[in-house]
């Protein structure tokens, strides 16, 4: 006994191990990232503390003003390159900003008020409490500050790798998916182009009774033998659908008016006597529209064998053929079944999506692939009401 191999399970496998790593990688970067975050905040804080004393060393007064204090002004104080800090004396005055933007041809009540408003931001931050600058004889400054450009940006740098492993998550799984699909496409093909290649013996064997049915009128009815000719000229229309699925179809300008005749005259034959099925047109008589004969005659059965399923075999089934504007045609399909509900109206193109018992829920969907994707045109419901009916609706480019 053959053992199945299942490729499609351990695709699911490889993209449940692919998730997992990128979700291990992202998660570690995070916590890597926050980690160095927090270490690179604390050195900023440490660099403003450090800021801090050398104010409240250049103002206390217990120190000597007169020594060499170029290591507080030049090596302390303006070593801070990058922190934005704004220091405020103990009367509320702003003194000593440091890296702040401050726009270019303001008067000196504008500066200070420009630099007002970046302190009370700088307050607003609960994450960066001002620091105390004890300035002797009982006289305390503060100074304010912010996060640097580059922690800012370090900041937001975990969540951008995060997205970027999102974003690399996502077209993995539409790279398995697509892969997947494709591999379902070529099973669908090959079985497909498997079946004509058997019906191909039954069908010649089949033909040759038929003409030897021919060669003797006075036994076999000639109807009778006709009837079965258009049944073996069907099979060979079911035969080179297979055939072509997987190749892109020819379209070639057709009567679109003898199409459809030719189509419900033979359908007419083999649905229920209890169905009534007519034709309208308003097209002129030599109307062609650019078509695929044999898939395009795919799409009318479809539809109509799922409206004499909707009728249970008891109903109208009415076509009509109408000019629209902008050089377009459309073919209204209508039936007296029991309608679609609101519920089901947007799953009924699904593949799957089947209110039978038996069936595969596939002719919709391949009905409307075939109009949309090979003939540029439109299939939709156009009206339905739960039992009344429902009219299906296809649309082809006329020009």
């Amino acid at each position: 006994m053959l053992k199945s191999f299942d490729i499609y399970s351990q695709n699911n496998i490889l993209k449940i191990i692919v998730a997992l790593n990128l979700l291990l990688v992202g998660t570690g970067s995070l916590l890597y990232t926050n980690r160095l975050i927090r270490k690179f905040e604390e050195r900023e804080k440490q660099y403003v503390q450090l800021y801090a004393k050398s104010i409240a060393y250049l103002y206390d007064p217990r120190h000597d003003n007169s020594g060499d204090l170029t290591f507080v002004t030049s090596e302390i104080l303006q070593a801070n390159k990058s922190i934005p800090a704004i220091y405020v004396d103990h009367n509320g005055n702003i003194a000593y900003p440091a890296n702040i933007d401050t726009p270019d041809n303001l008067t000196d009540k504008e500066k200070t008020q420009f630099l007002t408003s970046v302190k009370e931001e700088m307050r607003k931050n609960k994450s960066h409490p001002p620091i105390i600058v004890d300035m002797g004889n009982g006289e305390r400054g503060l100074v304010y500050y912010s996060n640097s450009t580059l922690l800012r940006q370090f900041t937001y740098f975990p969540y951008a790798l995060l997205a970027i492993l999102t974003a690399l998550g996502v077209l993995a799984y539409l790279a398995f998916s697509s892969s997947r699909r494709a591999e379902q496409n070529r099973v669908w093909v090959g079985l497909a182009k498997e079946t004509a290649h058997q019906l191909g013996t039954p069908m010649s064997s089949l033909m040759a009774w038929v003409e030897y049915m021919r060669s003797d009128p006075d036994q076999y009815d000639v109807s009778i033998t006709d009837e079965i000719e258009k049944d073996v000229q069907r099979l060979e229309t079911i035969t080179a659908r297979f055939s072509s699925i997987g190749s892109v179809p020819t379209l070639k300008e057709e009567n679109l008016n003898d199409v459809v005749k030719q189509f419900t005259d033979y359908l007419s034959k083999r649905i229920s006597t209890k169905v009534k099925m007519s034709l309208a047109t308003q097209l002129p008589p030599d109307q062609m529209i650019k078509i695929n004969k044999l898939l395009f005659e795919w799409v009318i059965e479809n539809i109509c064998k799922n409206a004499v399923d909707a009728m249970k075999g008891t109903g109208e089934l009415r076509l009509n053929i109408q000019p629209l504007a902008h050089q377009q045609v459309a073919i209204d399909i209508t039936d007296t079944g029991k309608g679609i509900s609101k519920a089901n109206m947007q799953k009924v193109f699904s593949p799957g999506f089947s209110t039978k018992k038996r069936g595969w829920g596939l002719g919709l969907t391949l009905a409307k692939r075939i109009v949309e994707e090979y003939h540029n045109g439109r299939l939709f419901v156009k009206s339905s009401e739960v039992g009344k009916g429902t009219t299906f609706r296809i649309v082809l480019n006329a020009n």
